[in-house]
């Protein structure tokens, strides 16, 4: 089965011991392409480094709606800087996270404007992250009317992402119509094990909903681990570490939510991705750095 994963934070710390033999397991395991996001400065600099040493992997920037309160002018100089640069495919992690909140409401919004605005500047897809507390749909209602509002699905996108999608649902949650209006305005879904836990059982019905051109998979690595990763099995993390060897477990669920084989899935994931992040093979626009 081909694979991608669209999302994995490869450079947490879970994996600093280990990072390249996480990187080489991925490929053993399948996985044709790998997109590692960033959640701050310092994370988006590290990301597009990462680029720079496995051809094969692309980085977003960006700064997580947990870090919205705490990011400066200095941090968001930074962050358009890198956003030039030919390894970074995407805009993010950014979104709203109306459930831990670890900054306000205002300053998530705020943030989430500026991505939008870098994103259909540069013509990156924003990558969007949108929790809201367990029952309730707050995030969601909110990151819609934000993509509505900064033209997504109109003329702006149009003119900035032809027929790309402008921006990723990553890690989906939520109910079904609030997937209806993204798709509506063109956006793409990525699924993770997320879908395996209590309260996501809409993730089904979503995933027979996506079209196959705007249809993903990640990991979130290290997070968000899918049943079947045993505990203990990364160097000094007692827990249940995700990594992109991983991602198989939700392309086989995705295969079988949809009705289709595992050849097939695994096809349309790897052609959704380099559409979706305008992936060109190695050294055709991707230049080696020192």
């Amino acid at each position: 089965m081909r694979l991608v994963d669209s999302h994995a934070h490869l450079g947490a710390e879970a994996f600093e011991t280990d990072r390249a033999e996480v990187i080489a397991e991925a490929a053993l395991a399948g996985v044709e392409r790998l997109l590692v996001p960033g959640w701050d400065a310092g994370s988006s600099a590290a990301a597009v480094k990462l680029t720079t040493e496995f051809d094969w992997i692309e980085a977003a920037v960006g700064v997580h709606p947990h870090d919205a309160a705490t990011a400066t002018e200095a941090d968001w100089a930074a962050i358009e800087h890198l956003a030039a640069d030919p390894h970074v495919a995407a805009i993010g992690e950014t979104g709203l996270d109306f459930d831990r909140m670890h900054s306000p409401p205002d300053a998530q919004l705020a943030n989430l404007r500026r991505h939008l605005r870098l994103a259909l500047d540069t013509g990156k897809p924003a990558i969007l992250h949108c929790r809201s507390a367990a029952g309730a749909r707050d995030a969601q209602d909110a990151l819609i009317g934000e993509l509505r509002a900064a033209g997504l699905g109109g003329v702006a996108a149009l003119r900035s992402f032809g027929n790309r999608p402008p921006a990723i649902l990553h890690s989906f949650s939520g109910p079904v119509d609030y997937a209806a209006a993204a798709l509506d305005m063109g956006v793409a879904i990525s699924f993770s094990g997320l879908v395996f836990r209590r309260g996501e059982e809409a993730s089904g019905a979503v995933a027979r909903l996506v079209p196959g051109e705007r249809l993903l998979i990640e990991t979130d690595s290290p997070y968000l681990a899918p049943p079947g990763v045993p505990r203990g099995s990364a160097p000094g993390f007692s827990g249940r570490r995700n990594s992109p060897k991983w991602v198989r477990i939700t392309g086989e669920w995705l295969a079988e939510q949809r009705g289709e084989s595992q050849a097939t899935i695994g096809a349309g994931l790897v052609a959704a991705y380099d559409a979706t992040f305008r992936r060109q093979p190695p050294g055709q626009d991707r230049p080696s750095r020192s």
